[in-house]
C-alpha cells in the first residue's frame, strides 16, 4: 500500500522528536556567559569543607538574634539555644534586669550545664527559671551575671591554687536591640552592633520600637537542607509566583512591581513598601490591625546576613533565624510578634493573621519548605545543576535579584573565595 502524504508528515515529526533539543551534559555543566556576581558554583551548598569554613568565618563572627526579650519576662528566667557548630549557649535574665548568654559548657571539666534531668541528656533544657545553674557532674554552681558560687570541696580540694573568681562562665557578647531581640557574638573583637547593621533599621524604626513587641508564635523546623536555600527564599520575590496567595494579593495587584530593592553593606538587603490587597483573595477576613507608623495591609521586609529575615506584613512581625546543623541539615526558629499592649482579642486576631498565611498550615510557608527542600534533593554533588542563576535585572525592583548578589557578594568577602567558583581564593 502506498504510504500516505499524512503518513510521511508524521513520520517525519517523529524523527524530528528524537533529535535532542536540551543540552548535552557538557553543554549542561558549562559556565553561563554571565558575570560572577550573577551565578553561584553549587558545590558552596554541598561541600561539607565550605561549610565548616562557613561556620568559622561568618556564623561565629557577626551577630545573630536568639530569642526576644519578652521570652524572658522575669528575673531568672532562662532559654537555652545553640550557635552553628553545635555552640550550646544559656541566655539568663539577671536579678537586675539585664539579659546575659554564657556558653553553657562548666569551665571545670566541659560539662554541659543546664540539661534535662530526664530523657535525652545531651540536650540542653528549653526554658526554666532557676536561682542558680548547677553543672550535675561535680555540683558546681554558677549564679545569672556567670559568676561560680560553689565549688563542692573547694579548699580540700584546690587549696590556694585555684578559686570561685577564677572559673567564672564564658560570656559571650549580647545586646538587645531592633525591636527588643537579643544578639550575640561570639567574636569579642568584631565590630558593634550598630555598625555591622549600617543603618538598615532605620527602615522600620518607628514600627519596631514605639511600643514593646511581645512574642505569640514559635515554630521549630529541622529540614534537610542547606541553610542557604530558605535564606534566599526572603531574599527575592521572583518565587512569589510560587505562592497563589501572593500572587492574588501582591502580584496581580498595581504598585506591587515598583518596590524598591535597596542593598545595604555587610551583605544586608530591605525591600520596599507595598499593600496588599487581601480582598482579591477568595475567603479573605479583613486584617485590620497593624504597627505604630505603618498602614494597613503594609509589607516591608529586611534580609540580613547570614540569615535572618524581618518580614512586617499587616497586623504582623514574622522573624526567621536559623541554625546551619551541616551542609544537608539546618534548624530554622520562626517567631510571630505583636504589640505587648494589645487586648487578649486583639492578640487572637494577630495569632489568626499569622496562621493564615506563616503558620504550619498556612498558605505560605510550607510551600516554601518544600521548594528548598527539592533543591537539595535535586542538587547533589556529581549531579544535578552546576549553577544557581541569580542574574535578574529589573532596576532594582521587586523580582530584580539584587538581593542575592548581595548576599553572595558579602559572603564571597568573608570566605575569601568565590561564590561563582569556590575554587578561586580572593584573599
Amino acid at each position: 500500500m502506498p504510504i500516505s502524504n499524512a503518513s510521511k508528515d508524521v513520520s517525519n515529526d517523529q524523527v524530528t522528536a528524537r533529535e535532542r533539543t536540551g543540552r548535552s551534559a557538557t553543554e549542561w555543566s558549562a559556565r553561563l556567559p554571565v558575570p560572577d556576581t550573577h551565578l553561584v558554583d553549587t558545590r558552596i551548598y554541598t561541600d561539607p569543607d565550605i561549610f565548616r569554613e562557613e561556620v568559622e568565618k561568618i556564623w561565629h563572627k557577626t551577630w545573630l538574634p536568639i530569642c526576644h526579650e519578652s521570652e524572658l519576662p522575669e528575673p531568672l528566667d532562662f532559654r537555652t539555644s545553640g550557635l552553628a557548630g553545635d555552640v550550646p549557649i544559656v541566655i539568663v535574665r539577671g536579678r537586675d534586669g539585664t539579659i546575659r548568654t554564657f556558653l553553657n559548657v562548666c569551665p571545670h571539666r566541659g560539662n554541659m550545664i543546664v540539661r534535662k534531668a530526664k530523657g535525652n541528656l545531651g540536650t540542653a533544657e528549653p526554658s526554666g527559671n532557676a536561682d542558680h545553674m548547677t553543672c550535675m557532674f561535680h555540683g558546681w554552681q554558677f549564679d545569672a551575671t556567670g559568676r561560680c558560687v560553689e565549688i563542692p570541696r573547694e579548699k580540700a580540694g584546690y587549696q590556694d591554687r585555684l578559686c570561685k573568681a577564677n572559673m567564672r562562665l564564658r560570656e559571650i557578647r549580647t545586646e538587645i536591640a531592633f525591636g527588643g531581640f537579643v544578639w550575640v557574638n561570639l567574636d569579642d573583637q568584631t565590630e558593634s552592633i550598630t555598625d555591622y547593621m549600617g543603618g538598615i533599621f532605620d527602615y522600620m524604626q518607628e514600627e519596631l520600637n514605639t511600643e514593646a513587641l511581645d512574642v505569640f508564635h514559635y515554630q521549630k523546623v529541622t529540614i534537610p537542607t542547606n541553610y542557604k536555600y530558605f535564606h534566599e527564599t526572603g531574599r527575592e520575590f521572583y518565587h512569589d509566583f510560587l505562592h497563589y496567595h501572593n500572587r492574588q494579593t501582591g502580584m496581580m495587584q498595581k504598585g506591587y512591581f515598583d518596590r524598591k530593592y535597596v542593598p545595604y553593606k555587610n551583605g544586608h538587603c530591605l525591600i520596599g513598601l507595598t499593600v496588599s490587597e487581601y480582598k482579591a483573595y477568595k475567603g479573605y477576613a479583613d486584617r485590620g490591625l497593624t504597627f505604630p507608623g505603618m498602614p494597613k495591609n503594609g509589607w516591608k521586609g529586611v534580609g540580613l546576613f547570614p540569615g535572618i529575615t524581618f518580614n512586617l506584613r499587616s497586623s504582623c512581625l514574622r522573624v526567621n533565624f536559623m541554625t546551619p546543623i551541616s551542609e544537608n541539615k539546618v534548624m530554622i526558629e520562626v517567631r510571630g510578634l505583636g504589640l505587648k499592649s494589645d487586648s487578649e482579642e486583639m492578640r487572637q486576631r494577630r495569632i489568626r493573621d499569622f496562621n493564615t498565611i506563616w503558620g504550619p498550615f498556612g498558605r505560605n510557608a510550607h510551600e516554601d519548605f518544600l521548594a528548598i527542600q527539592t533543591q537539595a534533593a535535586a542538587v547533589r554533588p556529581g549531579s544535578g545543576a552546576k549553577y544557581c542563576v541569580m542574574a535578574r535585572e529589573e532596576n532594582d525592583t521587586t523580582h530584580d535579584e539584587i538581593g542575592l548578589r548581595c548576599y553572595y557578594s558579602e559572603w564571597s568577602r568573608r570566605m575569601g573565595r568565590l561564590a561563582s567558583d569556590p575554587t578561586r581564593r580572593t584573599a
